[in-house]
């Protein structure tokens, strides 16, 4: 247990946050997790979700949840995935 006042504050926001970030990077999977899913069901499906996800990895990134660089990269990885998926109807 901290002896000083503003360790002890610190503390509690810490704790406060990492529930905050827990949160945040649930919900980031649960969105992914949603999308992945829908693009085995259909195109259109799958591509409303595009939208509600990017903009969730975008946010937990602005949050400092996770890395910009990560999430440009799972950015990118969805998008081939839904290129593929696009590419696949079209034949």
């Amino acid at each position: 247990m901290p002896n000083i006042k503003s360790a002890e504050k610190r503390m509690k926001t810490s704790a406060i946050q990492r529930l905050r970030n827990r949160s945040r990077r649930s919900a980031l999977k649960t969105a992914v997790k949603k999308l992945e899913k829908a693009m085995g069901t259909g195109v259109d499906k799958a591509e409303e979700l595009l939208a509600v996800t990017m903009k969730e990895l975008d946010q937990a990134a602005a949050a400092g949840v996770i890395h910009k660089n990560t999430a440009a990269r799972k950015k990118s990885r969805l998008m081939k995935k839904i290129n593929a998926l696009k590419q696949a109807a079209a034949e």
